[in-house]
Order: structure tokens, then C-alpha cells, then sequence
């Protein structure tokens, strides 16, 4: 496998929830209409259990992997605050430090620059 640093192509991961499949679907298209993500993987509804207003709580939510670039990030992280519904949405941001060297390049090519 061509391994290629994110240094050369700055992409990231975010991982991020949604309350429904219906806002997961729109946050990703919009992402992706805007060149703000290349991608956006929505996975399975699964149970999440947090602490919230001092209390355990427990929703189901569905998770979504963000791929984007770096060039991008405080964009996207910004779009995805505003089409949320939670007072504090999950986003959390993980460097690529290495991947398929086409696949890097497609992510770098399908967001802004």
C-alpha cells in the first residue's frame, strides 16, 4: 500500500452524532455540497450514555466519520455547530498521519481550496 503523511495533503477525520438519520443525511450532503467534507459515513443508530445536567443520560444517536482536509476544518466544524441541534454537538477532530496516497489526494481534490 502507497502510503502518502497527512503533511502532504492535511486530511482529517471528524467524528460526529446525530439525534436522526434525516439531519445526519442533510449535515452530510450539505458538507459535501459545500467542499466541505469529501466524504461522510453515517453508521448504525447505537445507544450513547452521557453525563448531562448532572445526570446520566441515554440516546439513541447515529455517528458519523467526517473526511475532510485540513485547509477546511475550521469551516466545516463551524457548518456542522450551526446545522445541529445540540446545545453542545460531539466534534471531535483526528489528524490522518498516513493513507492510500489516491485516496488522500481525491479528499484534498473534493474540498475547497
Amino acid at each position: 500500500m502507497t502510503q502518502v503523511t497527512a503533511s502532504e495533503f492535511a486530511a482529517v477525520v471528524i467524528l460526529s452524532t446525530a439525534p436522526d438519520l434525516i439531519l445526519a443525511k442533510r449535515i452530510s450532503h450539505l458538507l459535501i455540497e459545500e467542499g466541505l467534507a469529501s466524504c461522510v459515513h453515517i453508521g448504525q443508530p447505537s445507544l450513547s450514555m452521557f453525563a448531562w445536567d448532572g445526570d446520566v443520560q441515554g440516546e439513541q444517536e447515529l455517528p458519523m466519520t467526517i473526511k475532510t482536509s485540513e485547509r477546511v476544518l475550521d469551516q466545516a466544524v463551524a457548518r456542522i455547530v450551526e446545522l445541529h441541534p445540540y446545545d453542545v454537538p460531539e466534534v471531535i477532530v483526528l489528524p490522518v498521519i498516513a493513507g492510500y496516497g489516491p485516496y488522500l489526494e481525491w479528499i484534498n481534490a473534493t474540498t475547497k481550496s
